[in-house]
């Protein structure tokens, strides 16, 4: 798999990884990992000046590597949501770097984007991010999103039932990462 390889947001994308088995999640694991660890920045900045399906991919390999210098044109590429989908990768990638910083900018995100209810881009994703930050740094940024008169609940009303719990993307997203920690810990 080389680390432009355009068919891996299949997998990426929506967290299918987690539904992934046996050989095909060890290979796929084994390959994400291999190229997290050798894609050039050169590379990465060239997937995330492209389209959905590379901004995705260069997002899971940033975070993976760990590589906080895209902290933040992650976190700007978050906020200007151009791209469909591609937040969802950004939103992995900012819980990888786990600062502080990180969860300002899930903040900053939800903070513009919940209270535009007919936006339905990746709030699901940062609440699960930010929820998982939460729960690692000992903070509590989500509160004010879920707690008592939060923006939240009124965003998350158009969802089927059992998506408005917050707890559920949290659960979700914790999948997701825990996947992540299956290929670079």
């Amino acid at each position: 798999m080389s680390p432009v390889d355009r068919s891996r947001y299949v997998k990426l994308l929506h967290g299918n990884v987690v539904g992934l088995r046996g050989d095909e999640r060890a290979e796929f694991t084994r390959a994400i990992a291999a190229d997290a660890q050798s894609i050039t920045n050169g590379q990465l900045d060239m997937l995330f000046d492209s389209d959905w399906r590379d901004q995705i991919t260069a997002a899971w390999l940033a975070g993976l590597s760990h590589r906080t210098q895209y902290r933040d044109r992650i976190g700007e590429k978050l906020l200007a949501s151009e791209m469909t989908y591609a937040g969802q990768g950004f939103c992995l990638a900012l819980a990888r770097f786990s600062g502080r910083e990180d969860a300002w900018r899930l903040v900053a995100y939800l903070s513009h984007f919940l209270p535009q209810s007919a936006c339905r881009y990746d709030q699901t994703w940062a609440m699960g991010a930010l929820m998982h930050l939460d729960a690692r740094l000992g903070t509590r940024e989500a509160d004010r999103f879920i707690g008592e008169g939060g923006l939240w609940k009124r965003w998350a009303a158009a969802l089927p039932a059992r998506e408005q719990d917050p707890e559920h993307h949290h659960m979700m997203f914790s999948h997701v990462y825990s996947f992540s920690e299956e290929c670079i810990p």
